[in-house]
């Protein structure tokens, strides 16, 4: 079933794209002063977002066909945590974004590091939810 396989390879890239994040980016920009974490951060972010947001709208698209195509309901299920990505970014996550993206590095005040430290929390969510979808693409995969 090539939607499942695609769906599978999607949520793998998303999961293994914000594992890294939270593993070896944020650990490393967290070594930075204040001005310099901001700075390094900004772009980085922007860039993962174009990364991952198409991973998760695709996969979720591709699980849900896998399910339509095999009424499997561990594919929809999988699509549902990979999607719920999106509004949990939304909700969850922009409000400490939208704070840092406002922020000037050359500005930096002592609430960079704790919402940088906070913004490592909340995507860490984002990995377990991708984990969690790759399981459940795994499970219906092997079905």
């Amino acid at each position: 079933m090539l939607a499942g396989h695609l769906a599978l390879s999607a949520a793998a890239l998303f999961t293994g794209a914000a594992v890294y994040i939270n593993i070896a980016e944020q650990p490393a920009r967290l070594l930075l002063d204040d001005r310099a974490l901001l700075r390094e951060w900004k772009p980085s972010y922007k860039r993962g977002l174009a990364m991952q947001a198409p991973l998760a709208v695709a996969g979720s698209v591709l699980g849900v066909i896998a399910w339509w195509q095999s009424k499997e309901w561990s594919w929809l299920a999988g699509a549902f945590l990979l999607l719920a990505n999106w509004p949990y970014t939304l909700l969850g996550v922009m409000p400490t974004n939208n704070r840092l993206m406002a922020m000037d590095p050359d500005a930096a005040d002592l609430d960079i590091r704790g919402l940088m430290m906070k913004w490592g929390g909340l995507h860490a969510v984002r990995s377990a939810l991708g984990a969690l979808a790759t399981v459940f693409f795994l499970w219906a995969a092997s079905v």
